[in-house]
């Protein structure tokens, strides 16, 4: 009976490991926090996954207060999580916050498809790849400057910070704040 109380007012992170077929391979206990916070870093969310083989996970964490809307925090780290898993090539299939009586599921409310789609923890070499695709997909035969051009401009479109563009495209600050930007 005691079995069942230690810690259930403390957050746990889980990670349920995945093969092809969407059968579970493992289920582990990433870390355990405090009564509203855990911390969880992505070479402990992927090292157990890794090692049994895994190719999908499926994120869980628990919220003893019962809330089961996430926070700022669980968004941030699910997205990261998300760009590990691209980067790994074992995506995140969902995040579940779950509480004595019920859960909520980040693919269920839309929440993951719009981290999916986030461009904040993406490497500067990835978000170059996307947005030379994208060009080309255009159809733009221009030059390289113009190609870099087109790529800042959807950048900054997407509102990514001047200093990342610079890094990304090779363009200049100057070049950068003169591209005028297509509502």
């Amino acid at each position: 009976m005691r079995e069942n109380k230690v810690d259930r007012d403390r957050e746990h992170f889980w990670t349920i490991s995945l093969n092809n077929a969407h059968k579970i391979l493992n289920i582990e206990l990433v870390s355990m926090g405090t009564i509203n916070k855990t911390l969880t870093e992505p070479m402990e969310v992927f090292s157990i996954p890794l090692q049994k083989r895994a190719v999908k996970i499926i994120l869980v964490h628990n919220h003893p207060s019962g809330e089961l809307k996430p926070s700022e925090a669980d968004k941030d780290l699910t997205d990261k999580l998300i760009q590990v898993g691209r980067i790994m090539n074992v995506p995140v299939l969902d995040h579940l916050i779950i509480a004595e009586k019920s859960y909520m599921s980040f693919k269920d409310i839309g929440l993951l498809e719009e981290l999916e789609r986030s461009a904040k923890y993406v490497p500067a070499y990835e978000m170059r790849r996307r947005y030379e695709q994208a060009a080309e997909e255009k159809g733009t035969e221009k030059g390289k400057k113009e190609r870099s051009k087109e790529m800042a401009r959807a950048m900054k479109k997407e509102g990514i910070d001047v200093d990342t563009i610079v890094k990304i495209s090779g363009l200049t600050k100057a070049t950068i704040n003169r591209l005028k930007v297509e509502e």
